[in-house]
């Protein structure tokens, strides 16, 4: 199970017990801004794409679009996103839990910049009832993330 490798994970950090696990589901961003009762903005959601043949993350604002121009001229391809199948092998993580920790090996991350405005925020672990609140410089940290990106719109006040 996917949040058991995000577990291991954050085991090596000592900081698994900050993992929160919900009776309630938060598999997409309203659904955990509930069952966290924070703005759904402060979700890191983690969006999953394929480009070269390699599984990219990138982790943005619950409240973030992509902008596929912004993207393209990031990735240098358009967006296209995984399907729930490919996810789930590629990356190791179903939908509703997609997060950048415990990945598959060769899984690139990414952060975007819409999550820059905040001092903490929400990614899932792995499963679609769960949780970490996070500073940026741990997501930065337990996340091996490769770069900042900007590739998100509607998010700027």
């Amino acid at each position: 199970m996917a949040i058991e490798k995000v577990k291991e994970h954050f085991s090596k950090y000592g900081i698994a017990d900050r993992i929160r696990e919900f009776d309630v589901s938060s598999a997409t961003v309203d659904l955990a801004a509930q069952a966290l009762g924070c703005e759904p903005c402060r979700i890191a959601k983690t969006l999953s794409f394929l480009v070269d043949e390699r599984p990219v993350l990138i982790v943005a604002a619950g409240d973030a679009k992509i902008d596929n121009s912004k993207y393209k001229a990031q990735f240098g391809t358009k967006a296209k996103m995984l399907t729930p199948d490919e996810a789930e092998t590629m990356v190791g993580h179903a939908v509703g839990g997609v997060c950048p920790f415990g990945v598959n090996e060769g899984v690139l991350v990414y952060l975007d910049e819409s999550l820059k405005r905040f001092t903490t925020v929400f990614p899932a672990c792995g499963s679609s009832n769960s949780a970490i609140e996070l500073s940026l410089d741990e997501l930065e940290k337990y996340s091996g993330f490769v770069s900042w990106v900007d590739v998100c719109k509607n998010w700027q006040g």
